[in-house]
């Protein structure tokens, strides 16, 4: 699992202390502390799986000696019914921990889940499902690493990894060709940079300016056929704007490299997962 454990362990810690600011005072009114039980992360429906060691670590968090005794492997394709992971441990210890850890798994799951979908639709084709910025902040890797999961792939990561000029960019440089002049002029060696364009005559000028990649943005279905045919592979071609899994998979039929989806990041639905004492 590709993540700073760093940040992961304060962002765990900050939502365990959100859920026990005084502790659980149900459990530790109803559960004796020595009672040792055994449960078990349950699939209640379709899905893939994701974030199953970081549910484990808050477990970990809690109690250092739960144990997992049996677990499935981040991107399995479960079923209602589905054992995923088998725990062990004190019960008041996983009472406390429970909905801190099935909020990490069941959201990462709802975006791998999605994502397999959009994977799922273009099979066959060139293009590659990519994700965004439009993430939970904070959770921005966790996603991206969801996302990995369901077969998608991870566009910048932050401003600082690339170089992609939008529209209000290019309105206060004053036009597409003296955007991406002030943008090489800046860029550091092996920084790509990528330009929107929103219609042909801005594809031309991106593609005459230099640019490593072109967004091409809510342009209808036709017009996305021609950028393809005028730019013949000199660059690769990302479309971004309404995608949804009706318009995917005619999206990338037209010859595309990327298509990226915000909705992968924030219209996902969590995934139906359950803790249960066996």
């Amino acid at each position: 699992m590709d993540i700073n454990e760093k940040k992961l362990d304060n962002l765990i810690a900050l939502a365990l202390e959100e859920d026990l600011p005084a502790g659980d005072i149900t459990t530790e009114a109803i559960v004796p502390a020595s009672l040792e039980a055994s449960a078990v992360f349950l699939g209640k429906e379709e899905g893939v799986l994701a974030g199953l060691e970081i549910a484990i670590r808050v477990l970990a968090t809690v109690d250092k000696e739960v144990k997992l005794t049996e677990a499935r492997q981040d991107g399995y394709q479960f079923s209602p019914g589905d054992i995923l992971a088998q725990i062990s441990g004190r019960a008041n210890s996983i009472l406390k921990a429970e909905r801190t850890a099935l909020n990490f798994l069941q959201r990462l799951s709802g975006i791998a889940t999605l994502t397999r979908a959009f994977v799922e639709e273009v099979r066959g084709t060139r293009a590659a499902i990519l994700d965004t910025r439009k993430t939970t902040p904070g959770w921005r890797e966790l996603e991206k690493y969801a996302v990995r999961i369901g077969g998608g792939k991870n566009h910048r990561l932050s401003l600082s990894d690339m170089m992609l000029i939008k529209d209000n960019h290019i309105r206060i440089a004053g036009g597409i060709t003296p955007a991406l002049e002030k943008a090489k002029e800046k860029a550091s060696p092996g920084v790509k940079i990528e330009i929107e364009a929103t219609n042909l005559q801005e594809v031309k000028e991106a593609l005459e300016g230099g640019a490593d990649l072109i967004m091409l943005d809510n342009m209808e279905l036709e017009m996305i056929k021609m950028a393809v045919e005028l730019v013949s592979g000199r660059v690769p071609l990302e479309v971004s704007g309404k995608v949804n899994l009706d318009t995917v998979r005619e999206i990338a039929l037209t010859g595309v490299d990327f298509i990226s989806v915000g909705a992968l990041t924030h219209s996902f639905r969590s995934a139906d997962i359950s803790l249960e004492f066996i």
